[in-house]
């Protein structure tokens, strides 16, 4: 039984390889459903509406207590996923909450900013000065909210055990690389 957290960046196509993989395995898939449990379990659910509003579209500012009621219940639903096993998680911190647990492995999907850039701008028939703004705020978000609320940088190589590139790499090579790691 094994478990994989997967970090990816806007435009990296993390969330494909993610539910490629699972597939492949014959794992669950966990993402949002992940936030709505853990906000059910915290009562907070502006908490988990504010953690999904990585544009900060809502403008949404829980307070503290509610936040750490929510970061709380995320961890918890985290390590019940975890001990279950044979689970693919999709962000929110999994690579900093599951560290060293035996049976995990941490994985990293990123790709250039301006393919990123590129990739949303094609995805949601938007102008590239359009994708590019939603790629930096999602950027921003992501890096403030893993160093906010689990004292981590996003981009420290040392919490991955697999860093793939999806610039040049497809999706279906991506979950086969995965794949081969847990073999």
């Amino acid at each position: 039984m094994s478990v994989i957290t997967i970090s990816r960046q806007l435009g990296s196509l993390g969330n494909e390889v993610a539910r490629l993989t699972a597939e492949q395995l014959g794992y669950r898939l966990v993402g949002r459903d992940l936030i709505n449990q853990a906000a059910r379990k915290a009562g907070a659910p502006e908490a988990a509406l504010a953690a999904i509003d990585e544009l900060g579209l809502l403008g949404l500012r829980p307070p503290h207590a509610v936040c750490d009621a929510y970061h709380a219940a995320v961890r918890q639903v985290m390590l019940e996923l975890s001990e279950a096993g044979d689970v693919v998680i999709v962000g929110r911190g999994g690579q900093s909450i599951l560290r060293g647990r035996p049976g995990t492995y941490h994985v990293r999907i990123i790709a250039p900013v301006t393919v990123r850039i590129e990739r949303i701008a094609r995805r949601k028939d938007i102008t590239l000065e359009c994708a590019k703004a939603q790629v930096e705020t999602s950027d921003k978000f992501h890096f403030n909210y893993l160093k906010r609320c689990y004292g981590i940088r996003w981009d420290d190589q040392d919490l991955y055990d697999l860093i793939l590139n999806t610039h040049h790499l497809p999706v279906n090579q991506a979950a086969a690389l995965i794949c081969q790691v847990l073999a």
